[in-house]
């Protein structure tokens, strides 16, 4: 079996099987490419069968010369997951990473943004332009909605319940999950919508597509991105932040502001709860507020 045959095969898995997204299949398959670009570079002609535990592991030695330990610790978990497949469909006897352990890092919590920062970076938009018009909604709606800027991107107009306060979102997986939208992202919605968006050349199959770049088609992540650091550039913001800053900003803040872990899991489409728990560490002075209102020796 060569290399290329495995991964296309490996890739059909991912999608059909487990129901990933483009971006999330590219991540894993990126792993198996850097593993094939070391064999290249080797002139070592081990194929997805062959390829012994030995030859993977003096990669993962090579590798760790270059990246930090999380980043190789991520290299680790996808071509363990590649190699999984193959004994899955009984290509192979046994995965070569077994014995292969992963360095130890600990979790990294993310960057979150003040509301204050957060008023900051919605009151440096320029809205003169439409495009303006268009960034502050955007910005309202990550951190109003704690959606990916996946999510974002691919919102569509059809996706609105305004009137039962809800957008329906489409999250990892294809899975979709709605939720609860205040009235004043709403109304920074509907200036875009019903003010902003009729005046864009609307390219076919974008019809429903909610928020347009200057050429009437779906926005990229590449140019959420950029918006965004153009905007903390402007205001001399020192942190480094990205869309899902705005995400980890609105779980932080709901909880902050004694909403339970499990309302949080909901509204962000975390499968597993103890992938919410991380806003727990970034402030624990929210459990000693539990403590001290709820124990009864307080």
């Amino acid at each position: 079996m060569k290399w290329q045959h495995a991964l296309k095969d490996y890739q059909l898995y991912l999608k059909i099987e487990r129901g990933l997204s483009k971006n999330s299949i590219d991540n894993y398959t990126l792993d198996v490419h850097k593993l094939m670009g070391y064999l290249e570079t080797k002139n070592l002609s081990y194929t997805p069968i062959s390829i012994t535990p030995d030859i993977i592991q003096q990669f993962i030695y090579d590798i760790a010369k270059t990246v930090n330990e999380r980043t190789q610790s991520r290299i680790i978990s996808g071509l363990r997951s590649f190699f999984n497949y193959l004994v899955f469909e009984d290509y192979r006897n046994s995965n070569p990473l077994e014995l292969i352990e992963s360095p130890k890092i600990g979790r990294k919590l993310p960057d979150t943004l003040s509301e204050f920062e957060i008023d900051n970076l919605i009151k440096a938009i320029d809205l003169s332009t439409h495009e303006g018009e268009r960034n502050r909604a955007m910005l309202e709606t990550l951190y109003g909605c704690g959606l990916r800027v996946s999510e974002l991107i691919n919102l569509k107009i059809s996706d609105l319940f305004f009137d039962e306060g809800f957008i329906k979102v489409t999250g990892k997986g294809d899975k979709q999950r709605f939720v609860p939208i205040v009235k004043s992202t709403q109304k920074y919605i509907n200036i875009y919508k019903d003010q902003i968006r009729p005046h864009v050349p609307i390219q076919p199959s974008h019809e429903d597509t909610l928020f347009l770049n200057r050429r009437g088609k779906q926005l990229t992540r590449a140019m959420i991105f950029t918006i965004i650091k153009q905007l903390a550039e402007r205001i001399g913001l020192k942190k480094s932040i990205s869309p899902h800053t705005f995400r980890h900003s609105f779980a932080t803040h709901l909880l902050q502001n004694n909403a339970d872990l499990r309302s949080i899991q909901m509204m962000l489409g975390h499968e597993s709860i103890t992938t919410t728990e991380i806003y727990v560490h970034l402030d624990k002075g929210h459990l000693s507020k539990v403590v001290e209102k709820y124990h009864p020796r307080k």
